[in-house]
């Protein structure tokens, strides 16, 4: 899927139905590709069946196609990459980046919780497969709101899990195989994530594959100061009223909502965001709401996924 477009791409997790954060999250990364003439992709992060909702996953795809976020090419779904993945994993292993771990939780957190060599007690039948992180590895990157991060992954982090001892494949291999695979060159996610994208380059630039530019949007938090998928306002967005939704959102993410006041329909509306966004209108820091502030029409009672 490579292009010399820019390219974009949403990566929902499916354990629930699209809410107002995961949402904003999907139409940030949507503007900032279409408003640069780039290609938007859709992935949905299934690596991790125990917390997976049945159904989940294609309720997320119809309500984006209701909000009428459409995107380029296949959707990929992380639940048949395993090739993929271990691939990756037999390169790492190769080149001494990743080892064989016995290391239970509870061994690594008498160590201090964080891993910068075995103190496995006894061999594990399920080892897992970590990356190596040796002192001095300090990543730094620009990031397009925060501006530079820094991050010491060998004292903050230590060496990763790469696939889970249950088998399972761990999120932090898994995207940066499929960004790769899928030509992303602008993340665009939400900063809870942030605090992931140092391992991410780490992990890049060790298996040989380019680094794609981060943007880090704001969370929506409730008025107590939760982050809203933690908390009672996380019921999903109303995909039966897409413009008072959008609305909504297009002033949440700083942009002036008079371009969008002649838009009678969603189409209308979503070109004329297209024309005006503005990406140095983003806000840079976590969105308090108060109380009441996503209401009706922007959400509904939660059906139950099918």
């Amino acid at each position: 899927m490579t292009s010399s477009l820019p390219c974009g791409r949403f990566a929902p997790s499916p354990t629930g139905l699209l809410h107002p954060g995961s949402l904003l999250a999907a139409f940030g990364s949507w503007l900032l590709a279409r408003h640069h003439g780039g290609l938007w992709r859709l992935r949905i992060e299934d690596v991790d069946p125990p917390r997976t909702v049945p159904g989940a996953a294609h309720a997320q795809l119809q309500a984006l196609a209701a909000f009428g976020l459409d995107h380029d090419g296949p959707v990929l779904w992380q639940s048949e990459r395993g090739a993929a993945y271990q691939a990756a994993l037999d390169q790492l292993l190769a080149g001494g980046h990743a080892f064989i771990c016995h290391c239970s939780r509870s061994d690594v957190a008498a160590a201090g919780g964080i891993h910068h060599h075995c103190v496995a007690r006894q061999p594990r039948p399920d080892p897992a497969v970590r990356f190596r992180v040796p002192p001095g590895s300090v990543v730094q990157f620009v990031d397009g709101l925060r501006g530079l991060q820094q991050q010491d992954v060998h004292a903050e982090v230590g060496d990763f899990v790469l696939r889970r001892a249950d088998g399972c494949w761990a999120y932090q291999l898994a995207v940066v195989v499929d960004d790769a695979a899928q030509g992303v060159s602008e993340v665009v996610r939400g900063a809870d994530l942030l605090d992931s994208t140092a391992r991410q380059i780490l992990l890049l630039q060790a298996l040989g594959l380019p680094v794609p530019r981060y943007w880090h949007l704001p969370l929506l938090l409730d008025a107590p100061g939760h982050k809203l998928s933690k908390s009672l306002a996380a019921l999903p967005v109303d995909s039966a009223q897409p413009l008072p939704v959008l609305r909504q959102l297009w002033r949440l993410l700083g942009q002036a909502p008079a371009a969008l006041d002649h838009a009678a329909d969603r189409d209308a509306l979503l070109a004329a965001a297209r024309r005006a966004f503005d990406p140095g209108l983003l806000p840079r820091s976590d969105i308090l709401l108060p109380a009441g502030a996503l209401s009706a029409p922007m959400l509904q009672n939660p059906p139950s996924p099918t």
